[in-house]
């Protein structure tokens, strides 16, 4: 058997025992084939991703808490996870399966989707996502490209691969995410008509997906390398910075930090994330505690997916001036989420 005849026969088993729900004794005496065999090409179709697996969890498990936060921040949703390790990567792993589901469970008329495909999580749930039925036209990168070129070229992968789940088209951002100087930026964008039209296209944003960084350099970037540098980390953390949303830097009450490294950036700006319809944010972990309190505190994102540690933090540390906004919002039912184009 050639590896084409064995890839239509791993794709056959895949669509009976999953699309047509068929046994898999019955499989194997339709394609007259063992059962075993019926059940390594199962597994053989995870490995090459032919079919993805994504854990549902039920929603609202954690009501109270979710509903808590919602009061205290003024959030539209929050979902919490239980992880199942304090590990960051780990961690990354639930979240995205978690944000993937509630994908699914959206009934879109977007039109444009912001993706913030640089964030690891956001790549992650690229990786489990199945195919939507959307209204959604195209889906724009949020920030120029960031860090070595293997995770440049990993980014791109995930916008494409987003788009193609979403039947959407993908807008690139492929220049400097962090520019030199505010000249260099200018010159940059001077020549590129593609990554102007980009960014023009970022001030009607039906769907933010973004994510939440700490007052450090993540691990998967490097100094200087289309990034800040160690240095201007610490100049923006001694102006009080104790996170971003997409390279716009936050105080602990959500402010934004007005610094000379907000002209570097090329990307969405701060007015067009506020002016964004809606805004999911995935994050979590203790690393990222308090710039995930400053996001939601400063209104960054009105709906959030993060782990039940992070849950509780936000509710114990609540900023003084959102302490009196106790009161608990309508019980949440089960009813399917739908999302409009149009604002209500």
């Amino acid at each position: 058997m050639t590896d084409v005849d064995g890839q239509r026969l791993m794709i056959k088993v895949a669509r009976l025992y999953h699309t047509h729900e068929m046994r898999q004794t019955d499989i194997a005496k339709r394609l007259q084939i063992s059962q075993s065999r019926v059940s390594r090409l199962l597994a053989q179709a995870e490995d090459a991703s032919i079919v993805r697996t994504v854990v549902a969890v039920p929603q609202h498990v954690h009501a109270e808490l979710e509903e808590r936060i919602e009061s205290i921040y003024g959030l539209s949703e929050v979902h919490i996870v239980d992880a199942v390790s304090d590990d960051e990567t780990e961690l990354g792993k639930d979240l995205a399966h978690t944000m993937a589901a509630l994908l699914h469970d959206v009934a879109f008329e977007v039109h444009t989707i912001a993706l913030t495909s640089w964030s690891k999580t956001m790549r992650l749930m690229i990786d489990v996502m199945l195919p939507m039925r959307t209204r959604c036209k195209h889906v724009i990168e949020t920030l120029g490209d960031l860090g070595p070129p293997a995770l440049q070229h990993d980014t791109a992968r995930s916008t494409q691969q987003f788009a193609a789940l979403t039947g959407a088209q993908p807008v690139f951002l492929r220049t400097p995410g962090v520019a030199a100087s505010p000249e260099m930026k200018d010159l940059l964008l001077s020549r590129d008509p593609h990554a102007q039209k980009a960014l023009e296209m970022l001030d009607s944003v039906d769907l933010a997906l973004v994510g939440i960084g700490a007052d450090e350099i993540d691990p998967d970037l490097r100094p200087g390398d289309n990034f800040f540098t160690d240095e201007q980390y610490a100049h923006v953390r001694e102006l009080g910075a104790v996170g971003e949303v997409c390279l716009h830097f936050l105080d602990a009450d959500g402010n934004p930090i007005d610094s000379e490294l907000e002209d570097l950036v090329v990307g969405i700006t701060r007015e067009q994330l506020k002016s964004a319809r809606h805004r999911w944010a995935v994050a979590g972990g203790t690393r990222k505690h308090r710039a995930i309190r400053a996001a939601v505190a400063g209104g960054w994102v009105d709906t959030l997916v993060t782990d039940s540690a992070t849950a509780q933090f936000l509710v114990d540390s609540a900023p003084a001036a959102l302490q009196g906004a106790r009161e608990t919002p309508p019980a949440k039912g089960n009813t399917r989420r739908r999302m409009s184009a149009s604002k209500a």
